[in-house]
């Protein structure tokens, strides 16, 4: 019976432990292979023409397949939803890239939450006590204020906020309502770079000089991002002020 036991106890572990094994398993593929060289700036001046004839050719299976590539990038947390989204603009334009981005970002982020949620979720709950304990329980009494505003402010790295959620108890609906809308601002602003970017390339091609997505991104964007993520997060503080009192 005890062996038994045991070994329902590490099928149980396994199950829980395997989305989050084939992404991490993923991740480490596409280093391995060399994948992440292909997103930067300068590979898309290089590739420039080569891309942009292949999209006016195959208008349709481009979309597609960016849209594919960009869950899958999300999915696997491979750190390049920037340089994606600025891809996109480049080829497609700031709305159709906008759009697609919205719904192929929020596809991969829930499939790591998800993912996180088996692994950790309960495990880690039931662990946790004081300041930590307090924090959860806030989090999860607000958690679309609270995942909204981390969304909007671009202080975390975008693959952290998909698995932070996961250790508190937010609701599948909330996690995909608040990241959908929190990163619409932030999606159409890289699109919309995107789009403005061709000139820049070919300047940096000839002059054989690197551009970084940072190079676009000036204080105005920044400080536009933060006082949305200001104004996303008075509600809550409210909430807690009144509460106080």
């Amino acid at each position: 019976m005890a062996e038994a036991g045991k070994t329902t106890k590490r099928v149980s572990a396994v199950r829980r432990f395997a989305p989050l094994a084939v992404i991490a398993a993923g991740l480490a593929f596409a280093y391995a292979m060399g994948w992440h060289r292909y997103f930067s700036l300068t590979f898309l001046a290089e590739s420039r023409e080569m891309l942009l004839g292949f999209v006016e050719a195959n208008y349709a299976l481009s979309v597609a397949g960016f849209a594919v590539v960009y869950v899958l990038a999300v999915a696997f947390s491979v750190p390049a939803a920037s340089i994606l989204t600025i891809f996109g603009g480049f080829l497609f334009g700031w709305l159709v890239a906008g759009t697609v981005v919205a719904f192929a970002a929020t596809a991969g982020a829930t499939i790591v939450f998800l993912a996180a949620r088996s692994a950790f979720g309960d495990f880690l709950r039931d662990k946790v006590g004081g300041v930590a304990r307090r924090l959860a329980d806030g989090f999860e009494k607000d958690a679309f204020s609270y995942l909204l505003v981390l969304r909007l402010a671009p202080v975390f790295p975008f693959f952290v906020v998909n698995i932070a959620p996961a250790l508190f108890n937010v609701s599948l609906r909330t996690y995909v309502a608040a990241t959908f809308l929190g990163i619409l601002p932030g999606t159409f602003a890289y699109a919309y770079l995107g789009e403005g970017l061709d000139s820049v390339l070919v300047a940096a091609h000839e002059a054989g000089t690197e551009v970084s997505a940072g190079d676009l991104v000036t204080p105005q964007i920044t400080l536009a991002f933060l006082a949305l993520a200001a104004v996303a997060a008075i509600p809550p503080v409210l909430k807690r002020f009144r509460a106080a009192r």
